[in-house]
């Protein structure tokens, strides 16, 4: 009894997560394109927020996707893991990356102070592929891995794996086309928000 609220609030987050976070991407998309300068500012400052939620709230949709492979066991159980603890690898870093570029929108007085403040920050050993380029990767990996294990499993739609690698192909295009790669990841985890916030039956014994 005394877990239930806690239970409710984690039903509720999840539920929330598979819709919001993709949106937060869209968000961070369309603000981006309404500043071609993507210098210091309101709009720098507020799309950096809406990417920061958005990655925090992928991190609650991992666990949610997990969740929602269970029950299982042997191989399947650990590959789900895997691409789980990768992914979760990836939030990270695109976290740590969205707090970097708020930071530097805040310090910069302007478009060369931020080159230079990135260009500082960057030059520190294991910066670059720990926040840019390795780990940000791990998430599309993880995630990729996980959705497309739970189509060959029939517990979601293949459709869901489908939009989720066109969102992420949109994303590799063009930063420009963040916001249709926000309206893909959407349309493909948003009808997922229900099943994965709902327990999953044990293994009989």
């Amino acid at each position: 009894m005394t877990n239930r609220p806690r239970e409710t609030h984690r039903t509720a987050l999840t539920r929330a997560a598979f819709i919001a976070a993709p949106l937060c991407l869209l968000a961070y998309g369309a603000i981006r394109l309404s500043d071609p300068e993507h210098g210091p500012g309101l709009a720098w400052t507020s799309g950096h927020l809406a990417l920061t939620g958005g990655a925090l709230l992928f991190g609650v949709i991992f666990l949610g996707l997990l969740r929602m492979s269970e029950p299982t066991t042997g191989a399947s159980r650990l590959s789900a893991r895997i691409a789980t603890s990768l992914g979760l690898v990836g939030v990270v870093a695109l976290t740590a990356q969205a707090v970097i570029d708020l930071v530097v929108g805040f310090r910069a007085d302007d478009k060369a102070g931020m080159r230079q403040l990135f260009e500082n920050v960057q030059s520190h050993p294991g910066v670059m592929p720990a926040v840019y380029t390795v780990g940000p990767a791990l998430f599309y990996v993880g995630i990729l891995w996980l959705v497309i294990q739970l189509a060959v499993q029939r517990r979601i739609t293949v459709w869901t794996p489908v939009l989720m690698v066109l969102g992420t192909a949109t994303m590799a295009a063009g930063l420009d086309l963040l916001p249709l790669a926000g309206l893909l990841y959407c349309a493909a985890l948003s009808p997922l928000g229900r099943d994965a916030a709902t327990p999953r039956p044990a293994f009989a014994e």
